[in-house]
């Protein structure tokens, strides 16, 4: 059984929680279940590192341990990938892309960032009152960050939160998501016994306790919440974290629209539609699921959208033909399975899929069809495979329906005219676009959203910015 890393070191703990192979439904391994005082400890430990230690002032030595981390998880990639592939059930290929490969980069990215970035901007002197000033701006870490996972993506983002942080000087506790604490746990192992990060810098948990995450948004000693999940959960961290006015970054939730402009290759863009709700069995916040198509070519990109869905190849996720893995559990499959049925019920048409599929936690990709563009399964978030189909009248009525929402995390176009796509991508409130499949994910693009879809960046230099503070100082030239 894997343990939690405190204060540097790995210990267990009474109480354990299955981690499950959602392929199959069968218990991988036991993981230990944190509780509210090892939280507290946790805590502790990241306040002493960053109080009394030179973490976050020893830039050299910040690049040298995320160097060794890098190198660690390098050297144990293939380890980790198949834990991956059991434990979240990605699809093999996908581990090679955002599931493990990509968020491996980000480590080098932010070592290499660190190595150049002014953590000091002189602003010059200026005539005050008779007396010249002499002004710069030195960026310090922001302090003891909480960061809080997600099941989705778990290396990608446990790294994306550990690697900008631990660059700016900040000290961490880390908590996996329940549904995946044995990569968690593992990115835990590789710091503690692989990289020369001191104790107390890096804290990994893992817990099924509310108690417990609790003590990471109100603990007095935690100066910063990095949040990556449901926009209810962030609602009420925002809340919890209020009390103490901590800083908070929050990656919430989206329900992303994509496009097909008249002009399009149809072809094209339904077999990227469905290709992009199938991803990770739609398992992802970016993912585009409200698909907008002229209300004249309406039928024609449905027969092509169904026929994609069909060629999407559903199966063992250790398979490297396998596209469509399975839901991360029973209770994700039903609600999703719960979602359609309601859809279908106010008057919805199921064109293809809707089907639990067994043994594991499958759900065959889905599309429906007159659906309201108001409706639950319209602006709902469903993180399964289901693709709704909405037609728009103009350019005006598909950006009007595609800003119809409370996210605004992505979305995309499609046309022959790039000119056209990216005036028509401008006016969609979003923080990511992908222009006739354009790809933004990568470490050094900013990602993120407007609206309820989180505040904050993750990702480029802005990522690394989240966990800094800017302190201004002025003195009289003498």
């Amino acid at each position: 059984m894997k343990r939690l890393l405190i204060d540097g070191a790995l210990v267990g703990t009474g109480n354990t929680f299955p981690s499950l192979n959602p392929a199959t439904g069968e218990v991988l391994d036991e993981a230990p279940d944190a509780t509210v005082a090892q939280t507290e400890a946790a805590v502790a430990a990241a306040r002493r590192a960053f109080d009394t230690t030179s973490w976050p002032t020893d830039v050299q030595f910040r690049i040298r341990c995320l160097d060794q981390l890098h190198q660690a998880l390098t050297e144990h990639l293939e380890e980790l990938r198949e834990l991956t592939i059991a434990e979240v059930g990605a699809p093999r290929m996908l581990t090679y892309g955002p599931q493990l490969d990509d968020p491996v980069k980000l480590v080098r990215y932010y070592a290499d960032l660190l190595r150049k970035y002014p953590l000091t901007e002189d602003l010059g002197e200026v005539e005050i009152r008779g007396q010249r000033h002499r002004r710069w701006v030195e960026k310090e870490a922001v302090g003891v960050v909480s960061a809080i996972t997600a099941y989705n993506y778990p290396n990608q983002l446990a790294l994306a939160k550990l690697a900008p942080s631990l660059a700016a000087g900040c000290t961490v506790v880390l908590k996996g998501a329940p549904d995946t604490p044995l990569t968690t746990l593992f990115l835990g192992e590789l710091i503690a016994e692989h990289t020369d990060i001191p104790p107390g810098v890096v804290n990994v948990l893992t817990s099924t306790s509310v108690e417990a995450a609790e003590v990471l948004t109100n603990h007095a000693g935690v100066d910063m919440v990095s949040f990556t999940g449901s926009t209810a959960t962030g609602r009420r961290i925002m809340e919890v974290a209020g009390r103490t006015v901590k800083k908070v970054f929050l990656e919430l939730g989206g329900k992303s629209a994509m496009i097909i402009l008249d002009d399009a290759d149809l072809t094209t863009a339904a077999m990227f539609a469905a290709g992009t709700v199938c991803s990770h069995s739609g398992q992802g916040c970016a993912l585009t699921t409200r698909l907008l198509v002229p209300r004249a070519q309406h039928d024609e990109i449905v027969e092509k959208v169904a026929a994609g869905l069909a060629r999407m190849r559903q199966g063992d996720p250790t398979d490297p033909k396998t596209f469509v893995g399975p839901l991360i559990s029973a209770k994700q499959r039903d609600k999703v399975d719960d979602m359609v049925r309601r859809a279908v019920a106010a008057g919805a048409k199921l064109v293809t899929g809707g089907t639990k599929v067994d043994p594991g936690f499958y759900f065959t990709p889905t599309l429906l069809t007159g659906v309201d563009p108001d409706s639950e399964i319209a602006q709902d978030e469903v993180f399964g495979p289901v693709l709704v189909v909405i037609p728009y009248d103009d350019d005006d009525d598909a950006v009007r329906i595609a800003n119809n929402s409370v996210y605004g995390l992505s979305g995309g176009i499609q046309s022959a005219d790039e000119e056209r796509a990216i005036a028509l991508a401008r006016r969609v409130r979003t923080g990511t676009f992908s222009i006739n499949g354009g790809n933004y994910f990568a470490a050094d693009v900013p990602f993120g959203g407007y609206k309820q879809s989180g505040i904050g960046r993750e990702s480029g230099v802005p990522g690394l910015e989240e966990f800094l503070e800017y302190k201004s100082f002025a003195a009289v030239v003498r």
